[in-house]
């Protein structure tokens, strides 16, 4: 299944742990319809040392969520909404928001 929302989005997180967060896409998964989001579902990775003599750490990473658990950021509205399609005059196909019907 296509994903509407792309690498650099702004959304907001409708469930789960850090529900109500606004933030940014960094990643997409289109194929497992998963994205990873900046500072959501962070979980603690242990990285071994690379060098010698350095020690190894613990490390806070964003996970992937499932991109049914966001909505689209809508810059007119103020608040996540469903993105839909709408084709222009010269042919270019643009996502809008569904409330506003404004380009997002």
């Amino acid at each position: 299944m296509k994903t509407k929302i792309k690498k650099g989005d702004m959304v907001v997180v409708i469930s789960g742990k850090d529900r109500g967060k606004n933030a940014k896409v960094i990643n997409v998964f289109p194929k497992e319809e998963r994205i990873v989001v900046e500072g959501v579902a962070m979980k603690k990775v242990h990285r071994r040392p690379r060098k010698q003599g350095q020690k190894g750490e613990v490390v806070s990473l964003p996970s992937p969520i499932h991109s049914s658990n966001v909505l689209l950021y809508c810059k007119n509205c103020g608040k996540g909404s469903r993105a839909g399609f709408k084709f222009l005059d010269d042919g270019k196909k643009v996502r809008i928001c569904k409330k506003c019907k404004n380009e997002i």
